[in-house]
């Protein structure tokens, strides 16, 4: 598949995502490119012949200070040939796209391996998978009062 063909199955996975996500999805490049870089492996801690499909590279919002801000883009890189080889056709190809973004996308929003699999888990079963009443409140603490845990709404 050419890269452009790859990017077009990309745009059709992130047209899927909840308006409140995408919404909400700030200052974030997603890119291809064709394999991961072994320093790439090796900063997650995976050897050959082990590869990634995703990769998320910033700092969760979760995570984010109220005085973040004037950097570079978080990044969401998608690794093509990977993904191919890990799937038979194109169908597949675009599961494995949509699978990948939702992970990557959970990082971003700084949700834990358990909570990403979770997601994964009501995708495949056809669930809705965001709930986009979480998407972008302010609630970066979880805790439902509608600040980021510091006081700070």
């Amino acid at each position: 598949m050419t890269r452009e063909e790859f990017r077009a199955l990309v745009d059709e996975a992130l047209a899927s995502i909840p308006d409140g996500f995408r919404d909400a999805m700030q200052n974030i490049a997603i890119v291809v490119e064709d394999e991961p870089s072994p320093r790439a492996l090796a900063e997650v801690g995976i050897e050959p012949p082990d590869t990634l499909l995703g990769l998320y590279e910033g700092t969760p919002l979760t995570e984010r200070q109220w005085a973040h801000g004037n950097v570079l883009p978080d990044k969401i890189t998608l690794f093509q040939d990977p993904i191919e080889e890990s799937s038979s056709d194109r169908d597949d190809t675009i599961i494995a796209i949509a699978e990948t973004l939702i992970h990557e996308i959970g990082h971003y929003f700084g949700l834990s391996e358990e909570e990403i699999e979770d997601i994964e888990e009501r995708y495949w079963r056809g669930e809705e998978v965001f709930d986009e009443d979480d998407a972008g409140d302010g609630d970066d603490a979880g805790d439902g009062d509608g600040d980021d845990g510091n006081g700070k709404p």
